[in-house]
């Protein structure tokens, strides 16, 4: 246990800032992208591939401001909060608990955001964002580790009926992540069959 404790400190903060920065990143590239279509109705951003993925249908669809605001904002802001976390943490700060509860609470605010995104994107838009997938991708490691983190360290009240779930979370993380991004991986996959089997 001990081992997983200092393997668990060592890792989230190179997740955090990694994770925190691409997709940080990533939303500053489709910001680009759609400021250049704004600018010139003629520009193809390079996110614009085939039918399929396709960020200008993406950005174009009324689930791309939810907030009278492009969603994209709301990622540059919060993922580079989050890379600064993690860069924060690698020079020795240490944060109180209540932070730590404010950081879940806004990556649950995340999680719940993307799965609803990801929702639309399939079976509402019809189409994908490959920035936005970066960022998804990027979200649910980070949700995970931050979470088992606040967990183990009881920055998150959890009853003794609970501890087993998290013990086998915390032992199978991997496991957790990969199977996630293999059921995102299938819906894409059974959504768009239509047009991934003209390319085989």
């Amino acid at each position: 246990m001990a081992q997983k404790k200092w393997s668990l400190d060592k890792s989230l903060p190179w997740i955090l800032l990694i994770g925190g920065f691409i997709a940080m990143l990533a939303s500053i590239l489709l910001s680009i992208e759609v400021f250049n279509r704004l600018k010139n109705p003629h520009f193809v951003p390079i996110c614009n591939l085939n039918p399929v993925l396709s960020c200008t249908s993406v950005a174009d669809s009324t689930q791309s401001h939810v907030f009278a605001f492009p969603n994209y904002f709301i990622g540059i802001a919060g993922y580079a909060a989050v890379a600064f976390l993690g860069l924060a943490m690698m020079a020795g700060a240490k944060f109180a608990r209540w932070f730590w509860q404010l950081i879940e609470v806004g990556l649950i605010f995340a999680i719940a955001f993307i799965t609803w995104l990801q929702f639309e994107t399939l079976y509402r838009i019809g189409a994908l964002c490959i920035f936005c997938m970066i960022v998804w991708a990027m979200t649910i490691p980070i949700f995970v580790y931050v979470t088992l983190f606040n967990f183990r360290e009881n920055n998150i009240k959890t009853s003794k009926k609970a501890k087993s779930v998290i013990e086998f979370a915390q032992r199978h993380h991997g496991d957790i992540i990969l199977v996630w991004f293999l059921i995102i991986i299938a819906l894409i996959l059974k959504r768009f069959w239509y047009y991934w089997s003209t390319l085989v």
